[in-house]
């Protein structure tokens, strides 16, 4: 009988923690970045790049992140708010203007082998968003971009 109380205190301990976590909102604003300093803006590819950049990579790596129902509710949210930050802080197509271009070409070269090794887009993200999961063949095209843009590529295979 004393178990069964245990546990039944702390099922309603979980559940208004629960409850409580509701009003701890995450901030859902995208920064404003001028449309000039978006990769898109800048390298101009063909319509196929632009879709598949827009459906696959911008919601964790813009300032265009769209937020989902399920973000409003904690503690998802706050799951996700991290993964959106951790995005943009290592690849923010939003602000490709603001890299160097040595900077900009590491972040290319880290997005081929992201690309190319199935790491990106992440499993977390296309079991929700089924649309974003990359074809053999968008990979290639992926890869074969980014390859295109790099401008340090050829010192660095001579050093």
């Amino acid at each position: 009988m004393k178990k069964k109380v245990t546990i039944k205190k702390i099922l309603i301990a979980l559940l208004l923690l629960l409850v409580i976590a509701q009003f701890f909102r995450i901030d859902k604003s995208n920064k404003l970045t001028p449309p000039e300093k978006d990769v898109l803006v800048i390298t101009k590819p063909g319509a196929e790049i632009s879709s598949i950049l827009k459906e696959s990579c911008y919601d964790c790596h813009s300032n265009e992140v769209t937020y989902p129902w399920y973000t409003n509710i904690a503690p998802v949210s706050w799951w996700i708010k991290h993964h959106v930050n951790e995005g943009t802080h290592h690849l923010n197509f939003s602000e490709w203007g603001n890299y160097s271009s040595r900077k900009a070409d590491h972040k290319l070269e880290e997005c081929v082998e992201m690309v190319e090794e199935d790491e990106m887009p992440m499993g977390s993200y296309t079991l929700m968003h089924g649309k974003a999961t990359l074809t053999k063949q968008q990979r290639e095209l992926l890869v074969k971009w980014f390859t295109s843009l790099r401008t340090y590529e050829s010192d660095q295979e001579g050093k």
